[in-house]
């Protein structure tokens, strides 16, 4: 069987490839996460791979607080970087495939397009910075990988539409930025992409997101309303938001990824994010 070592496997996405290869017997998951494997210690990522012999490493795993990044950014620097650093020297040693998920927070979100993998990266906070320095290591130091930027990404675990239920039970009004565009991206519909990938040499950069695009504050209205409930939200600006919580990161306004090489170089599709939405909240509310 092929082995794959899956990083940050608790997470959203982590249990999202879970669910993917749950019933393929072609592959063998080796399931890690910060208990398991600290990929900031070259050597201790290097003892595993030599261990395993992979097939290819997953790597789920990142510090994806925004606000926090601009605090602990040594810590950071350490997961989002080197981490990916290290797992790229393992996987060339093993002459395995990396596959790296980073962000729609290494772009600026200045430029008012969808972004394609060839627009240039300019990240305006800690947490795109550490990110698109793993991404520049990844390029560095592996051989055969294929990077995936994604966004506004949710699955099974804590994410903005869990929050907005969660808020949605004690108050009758939630307000909402309405001024920051994206494309909320479901796990499952990610992992599906990843299972899609690897076992192809179609290696490079590629953006994944679901189909489609919204503002945070339609996109919770639509999490509300599928979810039956009556509370209303407030659109308000970036501006206002950052008035009511001064020590939140900056965002980017406008990062809508374009799925340009998927779209070039494959016949996969992402589901629209509306489609995707619709079936992640019909699973929550049972």
């Amino acid at each position: 069987m092929k082995k794959l070592i899956i990083t940050g496997c608790n997470g959203q996405l982590g249990r999202a490839i879970h669910e993917q290869y749950a019933k393929d017997t072609e592959y063998e998951l080796i399931h890690t996460d910060v208990e398991e494997l600290d990929i900031t210690n070259v050597d201790a990522v290097l003892a595993l791979s030599r261990e395993v012999k992979p097939y290819a490493i997953i790597n789920c795993a990142a510090y994806t607080n925004v606000d926090r990044c601009e605090v602990d950014v040594d810590l950071a620097y350490r997961i989002n970087a080197i981490g990916a650093r290290n797992l790229a020297i393992a996987a060339r040693e093993a002459g395995a495939k990396l596959m790296h998920v980073s962000t729609d927070y290494v772009f600026p979100g200045t430029c008012p397009k969808p972004l394609t993998e060839f627009d240039a990266p300019g990240p305006i906070s800690m947490y795109g910075k550490t990110k698109y320095a793993g991404e520049q290591f990844v390029q560095q130091f592996a051989d055969k990988y294929f990077m995936i930027r994604t966004a506004w990404l949710y699955g099974d675990g804590h994410n903005f539409a869990k929050t907005m239920l969660k808020l949605s039970e004690k108050m009758d009004e939630i307000g909402v930025v309405m001024d920051q565009f994206g494309s909320p991206t479901s796990a499952l519909e990610l992992a599906k992409a990843i299972k899609y990938l690897l076992p192809t040499e179609n290696y490079g950069l590629f953006h994944g997101t679901c189909e489609g695009d919204t503002n945070w504050a339609e996109f919770a209205q639509t999490v509300l309303r599928l979810a039956g409930k009556s509370t209303r939200i407030e659109p308000i600006s970036s501006e206002e938001y950052k008035r009511r919580f001064p020590e939140s990161a900056s965002r980017p306004a406008y990062s809508i990824l374009d799925n340009y090489m998927l779209r070039l170089t494959t016949d996969f599709r992402f589901s629209s994010w509306q489609d995707a939405i619709a079936v992640y909240m019909q699973e929550l509310m049972g």
